[in-house]
């Protein structure tokens, strides 16, 4: 079967755009609020990092030159538009790590003096910048490369690959730096993460549930009209007594929450309820708009 040709399409221009600004924003953190408070940083950045106090190099040109033979080792393991993407992140970081360096305004954030304030705003700048470009299907090289390597040729997964580097990278950094500063870099790594995820997994928090009682086919009615919530019926068996159960599964906003509790208690007080986070909702009610509201409500 022939493969299917590569078509470069609006939403690849999106992309690329997207993952040029946040590789600006990940640099404009490394350069403005990472370098000036001496913190460290996990995988490649913390190499460069290290390369850069001991042997002065620019960080965008020593980006560049450690990414030149991880791309052609990364062109085995991933596919066209992946590296495309990846040549891309790697050129506007390494742009952007030089650009910000000529820019006077790094040398006027008064962060010096709070070293927590420098950790939280590294952090989330960091964390912004790098969920902006995996949001839009991009990497910056480097890490991101090794991991899939590992993955690839050693079954390692990508979270354990991405851990151990960031590990060996700030232990690297002890060389330079103290446990103090370290420690912190830790810490603004941790906040990294969590901006990363809500970035790059969307805002769109909502709560699933799933609703078993006897009485399923009222509460799923007034569900419907209440809350104007589509639902599924699950077929299920009781554990001790094997006799069929009904679920109801749903997933709602969390400010729905307690009309659904007071509709459940209302119809079946001994109902079993289970909520559960889910990380991101798409369709009607959450990316785009629900149907106009019924006039025939039961309250």
């Amino acid at each position: 079967m022939n493969k299917p040709k590569f078509k470069w399409t609006t939403s690849d221009t999106i992309n690329i755009l997207m993952i040029a600004l946040g590789s600006a924003i990940y640099a404009f953190s490394v350069d403005m609020v990472s370098i000036p408070n001496k913190l460290a940083d996990g995988g490649l950045s913390g190499f460069i990092l290290i390369i850069r106090h001991f042997w002065g190099v620019n960080p965008g040109l020593s980006t560049f030159i450690i990414n030149i033979p991880l791309i052609f080792l990364g062109f085995k393991y991933m596919g066209k538009r992946a590296m495309i993407y990846t040549v891309w992140g790697t050129l506007c970081l390494s742009f952007f790590l030089s650009m910000w360096t000529l820019q006077s305004i790094i040398d006027q954030v008064p962060l010096h003096h709070d070293p927590f304030l420098a950790t939280v705003t590294a952090g989330c700048l960091s964390g912004l910048g790098l969920g902006l470009v995996f949001h839009f299907n991009g990497t910056t090289g480097g890490s991101d490369i090794v991991a899939r390597v590992l993955q690839e040729k050693y079954g390692i997964t990508p979270s354990k690959g991405l851990l151990a580097l960031d590990f060996l990278a700030l232990a690297c950094s002890l060389s330079y730096l103290d446990f103090f500063h370290v420690g912190y870099t830790m810490v603004s790594c941790f906040i990294l993460s969590k901006v990363m995820a809500l970035v790059t997994e969307g805002g769109t928090r909502a709560k699933g549930v799933f609703i078993i009682s006897q009485n399923y086919r009222n509460i799923a009615k007034l569900i419907y009209l209440r809350l104007e919530r589509g639902f599924t019926y699950i077929n299920a068996e009781g554990g001790y007594s094997n006799e069929p159960r009904h679920m109801i599964y749903l997933v709602l906003s969390p400010r729905e929450i307690p009309e659904l509790k007071k509709i459940v208690k209302q119809e079946d007080p001994q109902a079993f309820i289970i909520f559960f986070d889910v990380n991101e909702a798409l369709g009607e009610g959450f990316s785009y708009k629900t149907k106009s509201p019924s006039l025939f409500i039961r309250k």
